[in-house]
């Protein structure tokens, strides 16, 4: 097993972990909390690699289901001490963000894909399957939480790595510091509430301050 996969089946698990807790906060059963799980972990992955053109990783090579399924089955025993606590949920996300912001990006960078739409793809992976489970569970995405910054977090760790890429740094070493710095800045975003400030639409006869 590689360094690459490793990292890649963490943030797997730790998405998983996030998507199968918000199955239990909503009264879903162990079978939905599974699937949320499955969607939360691999559903960007499996839409970058659609994008890339090659198999789904998720399908190519079953090592990937496995996470989803342990993280079920850790919710299911544990989901009473921690389900209540939204902030668990986003902490579990956090680091499964940190990490596909950067494996998304290297695997695109790796297939050939142009600077530009490697980091596009880079935050796909990181922001697609949190988004897949907002939505499916009937929850507002934090992607467009106005007192959030979620994916600027997932940019400046692809944009990272891009760099990285292009003065020929990359290897395993730079891809844990990125996914690490992402994951502090992702963190640190959390506890002080940071956000990009929100656009304002100002009315015909109105003036703006």
């Amino acid at each position: 097993m590689t360094w690459g996969l490793a990292l890649d089946l963490l943030g797997t698990f730790f998405f998983a972990i996030s998507g199968s807790l918000l199955a239990a906060k909503r009264g879903f059963d162990i079978v939905a909390s599974l699937l949320l799980g499955s969607l939360t972990g691999l559903g960007g992955g499996v839409v970058r690699d659609l994008i890339i053109g090659r198999p789904p990783a998720a399908f190519d090579e079953p090592i990937h289901l496995i996470p989803p399924v342990l993280a079920a089955i850790v919710v299911f025993f544990m989901s009473g001490h921690v389900q209540r606590f939204w902030s668990t949920i986003l902490i579990f996300d956090a680091v499964g963000l940190a990490v596909f912001c950067t494996t998304g990006t290297v695997t695109a960078l790796d297939h050939g894909m142009n600077p530009i739409a490697s980091l596009l793809l880079g935050v796909t992976t990181a922001v697609g399957g949190g988004l897949m489970r907002d939505v499916v569970a009937n929850h507002d995405p934090q992607l467009f939480n106005p007192r959030d910054l979620y994916a600027v977090p997932a940019f400046a760790g692809s944009a990272l790595i891009v760099a990285i890429w292009q003065l020929g740094w990359d290897g395993d070493v730079a891809l844990y510091s990125v996914s690490a710095a992402v994951l502090v800045f992702r963190l640190l975003s959390l506890k002080f509430s940071w956000r990009v400030p929100n656009a304002h639409l100002v009315r015909a006869g109105q003036r703006r301050d």
